[in-house]
């Protein structure tokens, strides 16, 4: 069940007010048993998989407060780690790792035969494994203490808004509230989470699905395309990465915020950061901070020699790379995000750059990102600047992406718009002011922005990007 689809569209209303209805020591059973159905519409099958995850860690968690020694609590927690990366590893990362196994086996004259499981990756795995991993090591290094309740566990692990692709949230944040005596519907918070729903509607349906076009063209035959297009390619995705999953966050925090839910910030102006470190304190927060937390860390963090610090901000990035897919494209983004970090700390220090550097430096990234291979890769930023100098190096793009002077103004607004917000949001919450606005004011901007999302949005239903994470 898409967010972006007739089906959710009634979904949602049908739990708000079953769950507003219903006595209050009972509103968790309403979020447990609608969070089951959602993941459910993806693939029945599949519930499985959620199932003995939040199980394992449910009981592993509780087995680790009761044992009195630590050996014991590290045999468990490590036991439940492995349980969770096991099942993690056989839908996301055996084909992969086995493909590469063959490899390297027939590079130094060792036959093995190729094999693949024919498994469809469920969605949303990478998410509630690492929330559900976080959980398990919080209680086991002390932080929290672990839930005796299964049923809300349960709600913690399945919470539908954020199921499928984040924010990743901690026990002692999500976990608390759905813990919560009394949920209070609260005009205000329910009025700014459908603002927060829209704004992410807007940079799903009418930019990033729009921008999504054009890439997908250039990506997925980058051996027909050469030139400016490419550039362009380049840039559209950086955008509708941006937009498709920082639009997912709004609309999962939005949709919390009408269950008196209240998720972590997942995105903060991250195209505007003054270096590659930056970046990452702003773009997709929750896995950044947990890969800060729970690897960074513990391998030592900046407590160690410089050489030793680098090793650990490689291999963290490396791993980040791995998590976001099975395929070397995506470990080499992150490797490249890693050693610009390195860099950043050898060659700059504390001074910054020009936020325009390292909007480029990313965009850079994110071809790796993207490409279906290393080889379209290497021959989109190989190619990507041929005819430069020419008459036709600018003018051909238009021939090839059909575009005219009404779609490229249809194209830029929006991201105009976007920029705009952003930057606003830097300091203040664009939301909030325009909430503040006098009433005539404000409904002029509301149907002002409804008009536009209905002219437009692209419709068509398609996926968020981070959904096959």
């Amino acid at each position: 069940m898409l967010f972006n689809s007739l089906s959710f569209a009634v979904f949602l209303p049908i739990v708000c007010l079953l769950f507003w209805l219903v006595p209050q020591r009972k509103r968790w059973i309403v979020l447990l048993l609608s969070s089951y159905y959602f993941y459910m519409s993806w693939n029945v099958k599949y519930v499985v998989l959620i199932l003995f995850t939040t199980v394992v860690s449910y009981v592993t968690a509780i087995l680790i407060e009761k044992a009195e020694k630590k050996k014991a609590k590290l045999i468990l927690a490590l036991a439940a780690v492995v349980a969770s990366l096991s099942v993690l590893f056989v839908f996301k990362y055996f084909n992969f790792a086995f493909a590469t196994l063959v490899r390297v086996c027939n590079m130094i004259s060792i036959p093995l035969q190729p094999f693949t499981l024919q498994l469809m990756l469920p969605v949303g795995i990478s998410f509630y494994t690492f929330q559900t991993l976080s959980y398990v090591l919080d209680v086991y290094y002390g932080k929290v203490a672990a839930e005796k309740h299964f049923g809300k566990y349960a709600t913690f692990i399945s919470f539908f808004p954020q199921l499928v692709a984040g924010p990743i949230e901690r026990t002692d944040h999500l976990l608390t509230q759905i813990n919560q005596k009394e949920y209070k519907f609260r005009y205000d918070n329910a009025s700014y989470g459908l603002k927060l729903m829209a704004w992410g509607f807007f940079k799903k349906l009418v930019i990033a699905d729009n921008l999504a076009v054009y890439v997908d063209q250039i990506f997925e035959d980058v051996h027909y395309y050469h030139g400016f297009c490419m550039v362009l390619a380049i840039l559209f995705f950086t955008l509708q990465i941006y937009c498709d999953f920082s639009g997912y966050s709004d609309i999962a925090i939005g949709c919390a915020r009408l269950f008196d839910v209240e998720l972590m910030t997942n995105f903060k102006s991250p195209y505007f950061s003054n270096s590659i470190r930056e970046f990452w304190t702003r773009w997709h927060i929750s896995l950044s901070t947990w890969f800060r937390d729970y690897v960074y860390i513990p391998l030592g963090g900046n407590r160690v020699s410089k050489f030793r610090n680098c090793v650990n901000v490689m291999v963290t990035f490396l791993v980040s790379g791995l998590w976001h897919g099975a395929a070397f494209t995506y470990v080499i983004w992150g490797g490249i995000h890693g050693l610009l970090q390195i860099m950043e700390r050898f060659f700059l220090g504390k001074k910054k750059m020009p936020k325009l550097v390292v909007f480029l430096l990313v965009a850079f990234a994110w071809t790796f990102f993207r490409a279906q291979s290393l080889s379209d890769a290497v021959y989109v930023l190989v190619h990507m600047f041929d005819g430069i100098g020419q008459s036709g190096y600018l003018s051909s793009v238009m021939d090839i992406f059909d575009l005219n002077v009404f779609g490229i103004v249809c194209l830029l607004i929006p991201i105009v718009l976007l920029f705009v917000y952003d930057y606003v949001a830097l300091k203040v919450d664009p939301i909030v002011i325009i909430s503040k606005q006098k009433p005539v004011i404000r409904w002029v901007i509301y149907y002002v922005f409804v008009l536009f999302v209905l002219l437009f949005a692209s419709f068509s239903a398609q996926e968020f990007v981070y959904f096959q994470f």
